[in-house]
Formats: C-alpha cells, sequence, structure tokens
C-alpha cells in the first residue's frame, strides 16, 4: 500500500500558495484495509476515509466510465491494481494532476508542472467531456489563477456546449462552482470565458443577455470587479452583478439555479434601488427615509450596508453617497422606536410618529454633515 499527496495541495504548493487541504490517494489497498488502520469511511459514491489523527481525506485509487449524461452518470472502480497514473487519469486538467510521494517526488505524468510555468489550462486527456461540470471549473480556475486556456481545451469545451452536454447540469453543482467562482480575485474573468464558449447563454441566459448590451454589461463587469477588489460577500458581489437586470430576470436565474435565499433577496434589492442609493446625493430627507424603509434597513442594517456596497461597486466617486447613507441610517436608527409606541395611540399612529422622528433625525444629520 502507498500514499500519494494529490490534486490542489500539490498545484498550491508549485505556484507558492498556501495549502489549504491536503487530499490523498492510497494505492493498492482495499477498503477493510484502510478501516483496519483506523480511518473513517466517509464516501458516498467511492471509497473515501478520514486519517485517524489528521482528518485528511484518503481516497483508494480508482478509475471512472460515463454511463449516462449529466453529472451523476459514472460508474467508478476501485481495486489494488488500480496505478496512481490510471487515476490522475481521470482528474480534469493538467495541473491538478500531479502527485507527490512520500519521501517528496513529484509523479506528473501528463505535464502539469510545465503547464504551471506556462501559466495554461490544459485538460489530461479525452474523458474531460464526459463531465460537464468540468466547463464551469476551467472558468472557475482562469478567474482565480489569471492562466490562459490552451487552444485545444477551449475547442472542447465548446464542442461540449453544442452537444448538449451542459443542459444535463444539475441546479446545485452549477450554483457551487458559478458561487465558488464569484468569489475569486477576478470574477468577470470567469463570466467572460463561459460566453465565449456558449456556456453562459445556457446556464446563465439572463446574464448572456445583459452582457449583449455593450454597455451594460461593461457596467456589470465594472461593478463585480469593484466588489471582487473591496473582498466584498458572496450576496453582495452576486447583488453587484444582477443589479442591472429586471427583478423577473432575477427570478428566473435564482429559480433555475436553486440560489440561495439571501444571494436572491440582496440581489432583488439591488435590482430595485441601486439607482436610488448611486444618487444618494441627490436625495433629500424624505426620499432617503423612503429608501431605507423600503430596504427594510431598520430591522436588517448590516443587509443595508452590503446592498449599499452593491450598489455603488463600480461607481466613480462614491465617498459622498456612501458617507450620507451611513449617516442617514444611523440617524434613523437611533430613535426610540419603542418609546415613540407607548406615546402613540394604534397602530397608524405609531407608524406615523416613528416615520416622523426618523425623518427629523435624517434632516439633522444630513445639515450637520453639510
Amino acid at each position: 500500500m502507498k500514499t500519494y499527496t494529490v490534486g490542489g495541495a500539490v498545484r498550491d504548493e508549485l505556484l507558492g500558495l498556501p495549502v489549504k487541504d491536503r487530499d490523498h490517494v492510497v494505492v493498492g489497498a482495499r477498503p477493510e484495509d484502510l478501516v483496519r488502520l483506523g480511518f473513517k469511511p466517509v464516501g458516498k459514491d467511492f471509497p473515501v476515509f478520514l486519517h485517524p489523527v489528521t482528518h485528511e481525506e484518503y481516497a483508494l485509487a480508482r478509475t471512472e466510465r460515463k454511463v449516462a449524461r449529466g453529472y451523476h452518470g459514472f460508474e467508478f472502480h476501485t481495486a489494488p491494481d488500480v496505478t496512481l497514473e490510471q487515476d490522475l487519469a481521470r482528474r480534469d486538467l493538467t495541473i491538478n494532476a500531479i502527485a507527490r510521494d512520500e519521501a517528496g517526488r513529484l509523479i506528473d505524468p501528463f505535464g502539469g508542472a510545465g503547464d504551471i510555468k506556462a501559466r495554461v489550462l490544459r485538460h489530461v486527456g479525452p474523458a474531460f467531456a464526459e463531465d460537464p461540470v468540468r466547463i464551469l471549473r476551467v472558468a472557475r480556475f482562469a478567474a482565480r489563477f489569471g492562466f490562459t486556456i490552451a487552444p485545444e481545451t477551449f475547442e472542447l469545451m465548446q464542442r461540449m456546449v453544442a452537444n448538449g452536454e451542459v443542459d444535463a447540469l444539475v441546479a446545485e453543482r452549477v450554483w457551487q462552482e458559478f458561487s465558488r467562482g464569484l468569489m475569486e480575485d477576478n470574477p468577470s474573468r470567469m463570466l467572460e470565458i463561459l460566453r465565449e464558449c456558449g456556456a453562459l447563454a445556457r446556464i446563465a441566459p439572463e446574464l448572456d443577455a445583459l452582457f449583449e448590451r455593450e454597455d451594460a454589461g461593461a457596467a456589470a463587469r465594472a461593478a463585480l470587479k469593484a466588489a471582487a477588489r473591496a473582498g466584498a460577500s458572496l450576496e453582495a458581489r452576486f447583488a453587484a452583478l444582477a443589479r442591472a437586470l429586471d427583478p423577473l430576470a432575477v427570478e428566473a436565474f435564482c429559480a433555475r439555479l436553486r440560489v440561495p435565499a439571501a444571494c436572491r433577496e440582496l440581489a432583488l434589492l439591488a435590482t430595485r434601488h441601486a439607482n436610488a442609493i448611486a444618487d444618494a446625493g441627490e436625495l433629500d430627507a424624505q426620499a432617503l427615509l423612503v429608501l431605507l424603509d423600503a430596504a427594510d434597513a431598520w430591522r436588517r442594517p448590516e443587509r443595508f450596508l452590503e446592498l449599499a456596497a452593491a450598489a455603488l461597486a463600480g461607481e466613480p466617486d462614491v465617498s459622498e453617497a456612501w458617507a450620507l447613507l451611513e449617516r442617514a441610517l444611523g440617524a434613523g436608527a437611533a430613535v426610540d422606536a419603542g418609546a415613540i409606541a407607548k406615546a402613540a395611540a394604534g397602530a397608524a399612529g405609531i407608524r406615523s410618529a416613528i416615520g416622523a422622528a426618523r425623518l427629523e433625525a435624517i434632516r439633522r444629520a444630513i445639515e450637520d454633515g453639510d
């Protein structure tokens, strides 16, 4: 039995990046061999085990065979005679098909180390075409590392789209890869690649249509880049990208990909209020109160600030608008709604009194800021 460190850990070491997780492949063993050594089985589709001390993942070397369309259409085979090279051959990209043995030696049968030096994303072999998720992964890795895509790999991605493989993708896997791509340093690169190979029109036709409009597409890319530079949350990045869409388009996108509620809600708020937030410097106290009320800022101030970040991302000279929004939010939130409620009569009277108090507080905050 031999064990090897594989995949992202080896790749990131060669790139000089910190290694977050280490995955291992075990060659020459059966499941019962690892159980006998104290490993805990956790794999559902194929034998994966947790090390009894480090809790790192150890998977038995395996091969796979395509038997149906889509992500789940594979049969896996594990046996002691499956070699390390056979296991590496099923991986997506050469940069992810490198192993390191227990003595520290590299095993690189597909030239991944050379592709890392050349900053190229290249598929390992024909099996790449069997899993359409790999199109999304290539786009995501390009967004992370800034690597170019080998021409033969990009052509294969285009053929996979044309053959309808992308149409068989499971919604949850699309969103998983898409959301991870949004959190990379250059998420716009992911979208550009997906659009160029034709995949974006299949998985996110709303965004593809947005990028068809030159000015709107450029603004969306700039907003997303600015949100990424600012280290914004996933929710804020998605809202910055989606703010130029029609609310119905956002609803359709989120329903199809089963987008989490927090992302969906912030994106919808951005479609409705981004323009007002961007023009906050021109709003009077009454308009600011209406905006804060509509965005439910009093109950969820943190979400409102994320909304403001998404709406202002990529806009020129946002410091004045941001400062005004913070002042207005802080002033209105400082109003003692509980005390006013005790003194007012009836629900309508309470709402009116609290609104009047917040309006006055916002007006004073604006005047003090001036």
